[in-house]
């Protein structure tokens, strides 16, 4: 699969979700980022690989801890964004850009494989986690967002009202029973996060 055929776009974030001056969209970051903080601190990984890091958030908050982790994404454009940020924290982390379905092992895989708000874009989320547990040796943290919750939110807010609160770009949907299905078709679920309104997974590879 090409790279143009299986991501839609826009990659990266549509909405800065990380930088937000609204006081309850910060609540919701902040519940995202403990619940995420808390789940990568359990596999006590020495090595990350962060699939679609869009401008490099995730990776750049494992690096501040010392943690060794690169990143890629399918956009150059948020590759290069990612490069800023991380020049602007004075932190190295090695980026690149790379297609989910282009990556395979010797070279991608990792202790701790990060995929968060990466699925909802692909037209083929199952082949995705096949390649994930391909990758994962043996963790994964994934989340999306956490259906209809995601929408409700976008609605009340006024956002994106022509298309029921759908955000431009999620073509996939899951409640987090949902997410917890497609993920286990190859992982062993560890534990289940609810920080609203995603669901966030910590899986094992199954043996």
């Amino acid at each position: 699969m090409t790279t143009t055929d299986t991501i839609v776009q826009p990659a990266g974030n549509y909405y800065d979700k990380y930088h937000t001056r609204n006081p309850l969209a910060r609540m919701l970051m902040n519940g995202f980022l403990n619940a995420f903080d808390r789940l990568w601190a359990q596999t006590r990984a020495r090595e990350v690989h962060e699939i679609g890091c869009g401008e490099g958030h995730l990776s750049l908050r494992l690096a501040a801890r010392g943690v060794p982790v690169r990143g890629c994404d399918v956009a150059p454009e948020v590759i290069e964004e990612a490069y800023q940020n991380a020049s602007d924290q004075a932190l190295r982390v090695p980026f690149r850009v790379a297609s989910i379905y282009d990556l395979k092992r010797p070279g991608d895989e990792a202790e701790l494989v990060v995929c968060c708000e990466v699925l909802e874009h692909l037209p083929d989320p199952r082949h995705a986690v096949d390649i994930l547990a391909r990758l994962a040796s043996p963790w994964l943290l994934a989340s999306v967002p956490r259906e209809p919750v995601w929408r409700v939110l976008n609605i009340c807010r006024g956002k994106y009202l022509a298309d029921l609160g759908n955000t431009p770009g999620h073509i996939q949907h899951w409640s987090t029973a949902g997410f917890r299905d497609l993920l286990e078709s190859r992982f062993d679920i560890v534990e289940m996060a609810r920080p609203l309104p995603w669901s966030m997974a910590l899986c094992r590879v199954k043996s």
